[in-house]
């Protein structure tokens, strides 16, 4: 049988797992068995957190923007709605940014916005 030659691959892997449980309290960080438990859970939160932080911010984003909308005499579907017929094509984020940052610039994006919609009810009354 031929000679291995790779070094001990399971001291590696266990002083990996325990290199990621560093930190945590008592028997977890220092067994094997416990630090492998403890570790594989909080790299599945880690997971699941990444996908909730996107979930959050563009609630939070939605929520600003809601609020400033509201300041400038429109709801939030309306004011995307003239948006849209505006041919505004800025992203939630940004447009939360200008909210809280800006008000003055997001006023004027809401009024682009008002006379978008105004000019298709317009056309709507016409038709």
């Amino acid at each position: 049988m031929p000679r291995a030659k790779r070094g001990n691959k399971r001291l590696e892997r266990r002083k990996k797992i325990l290199k990621l449980a560093k930190g945590y309290r008592g028997t977890k960080s220092k067994l094997y068995r416990s630090a492998k438990e403890s570790v594989e859970r909080g790299l599945n939160f880690a997971y699941t957190g990444r996908k909730l932080k996107k979930r959050d911010f563009r609630s939070l984003w939605i929520v600003r923007i809601g609020a400033a909308a509201r300041l400038n005499g429109l709801n939030y579907s309306q004011f995307m709605h003239g948006l849209k017929l505006a041919g505004i094509e800025l992203d939630r984020k940004v447009l939360a940014d200008l909210a809280a940052n800006t008000p003055d610039a997001f006023a004027e994006v809401a009024v682009q916005a008002k006379n978008a919609l105004d000019s298709e009810q317009r056309q709507k009354a016409a038709a």
